[in-house]
């Protein structure tokens, strides 16, 4: 099969480089519901594919419907989260399951604004659900996205902060044709995660290339403010995440004494384990105990 056209209008030419380049993803096979992109597209959230396939499989097994993760204990919705970290995100898709299940008919909507108003829900994600699993005509934009706008359209070399703008940038990209847009929205997140990547974008492949603003600059470095490395190593993130280790392999509650060897610092400890306590993800019985939250208590 030939490449993309060099002649052929930026959305179009990165649509055809998708039919042979795209990554064999479970959520995106033919017959994937709403629930499913919902769920890989919560689990996807700054945190790599290769981490998030097995759970989201998992997941899926397990809690085909929202109604099916509705009606679970929080406490074994945290733990076959498993380490995706950020497991707010988990006791979040949860609550919008309850939501889906009584408010909705246990049918996730295909409205942006109705998909919006989920907890934990937020523009990019209702975008996101309503253009992959509902075929629906929307711009979508994540961070890989406005990486392949500020270099092809833009010219510059990082995207900086987001902008009012991102939305109508990439809807102008994308080809007349709904269907072909709607491929298209999974077809530039893809050239970004793969080919218009932040450190060494690999241009020599790139199948808008001819177009490309940056390029045709001569490739200027980003002028701004170097990227912010977000650290894990000794950080609250990191301390919450051995708590949490804990209480997932713990058959029932734990006292204070089973949490003292994760981390030294014990005031780290004690302020991490109370901010688990007030997210909800941990709860404490009246007999002083540790454990992953049981309730039952709807959204």
């Amino acid at each position: 099969m030939t490449g993309p056209s060099p002649t052929a209008p930026p959305g179009e030419a990165i649509v055809d480089w998708y039919a042979t380049a795209a990554r064999d993803l479970p959520w995106r096979s033919p017959g994937v519901d709403a629930w499913a992109v919902l769920v890989s597209e919560v689990m996807l959230q700054q945190t790599p594919v290769a981490r998030v396939e097995p759970v989201w499989r998992a997941w899926m097994s397990r809690w085909p419907t929202p109604a099916d993760l509705a009606a679970t204990p929080p406490g074994e919705v945290i733990r076959a989260w498993g380490k995706l970290g950020y497991p707010r995100r988990a006791l979040r898709l949860r609550e919008a399951a309850i939501v889906v299940a009584e408010r909705h008919g246990g049918v996730v909507p295909a409205d942006v604004a109705a998909l919006e108003a989920l907890p934990g829900v937020g523009t990019y994600t209702a975008r996101a659900v309503a253009c992959f699993g509902y075929g629906m005509r929307q711009p979508v934009v994540d961070t890989n996205v406005r990486r392949v706008v500020a270099r092809l359209v833009h010219g510059h070399a990082e995207a900086g902060n987001a902008r009012a703008s991102d939305l109508t940038d990439i809807a102008a990209l994308a080809p007349e044709d709904d269907a072909r847009a709607v491929r298209f929205s999974v077809a530039v997140m893809e050239l970004g995660a793969l080919i218009c990547v932040a450190r060494t974008p690999r241009c020599g492949v790139c199948p808008v290339r001819p177009h490309c603003a940056w390029r045709q600059a001569g490739s200027p470095p980003h002028e701004g403010p170097p990227r912010r490395v977000q650290k894990f190593a000794g950080t609250d993130r990191q301390v919450r995440g051995r708590l949490l280790d804990v209480l997932r392999a713990a058959d029932g509650p734990v006292d204070a004494a089973a949490l003292d060897p994760v981390w030294d610092d014990a005031v780290q400890r004690a302020r991490c384990l109370d901010s688990l306590l007030t997210d909800g993800l941990v709860e404490q019985t009246d007999d002083g105990l540790f454990t992953l939250p049981q309730g039952l208590a709807r959204a």
